[in-house]
C-alpha cells in the first residue's frame, strides 16, 4: 500500500490541508494584518484541498476493493 502512487499523493493532500490549517490558526491566533489580508484566503484554500483530500481517500478506498 505505501508504493502505491495514489496512497502518496493522498498523504501529501492530507499534510497539505494540515499545512494550510496550521497557517491560518497560526495567523489568527497572532492577529493584525497578516490575518486581515489573509485568513479568510487560507481558509477557503484548506477547504478545497480538504476536498480534494477526501476524494483522493474515497478514490483510494474504491480501488481498494477492487
Amino acid at each position: 500500500m505505501a508504493n502505491d502512487p495514489l496512497f502518496i499523493i493522498m498523504i501529501i493532500a492530507m499534510l497539505a490541508v494540515v499545512g494550510i490549517l496550521m497557517l491560518g490558526i497560526g495567523g489568527f491566533a497572532k492577529g493584525g494584518e497578516f490575518n486581515r489580508k489573509h485568513g479568510n484566503r487560507l481558509m477557503r484554500y484548506r477547504i478545497y484541498a480538504q476536498f480534494i483530500a477526501v476524494l483522493l481517500i474515497l478514490a483510494a478506498v474504491y480501488f481498494a476493493k477492487g
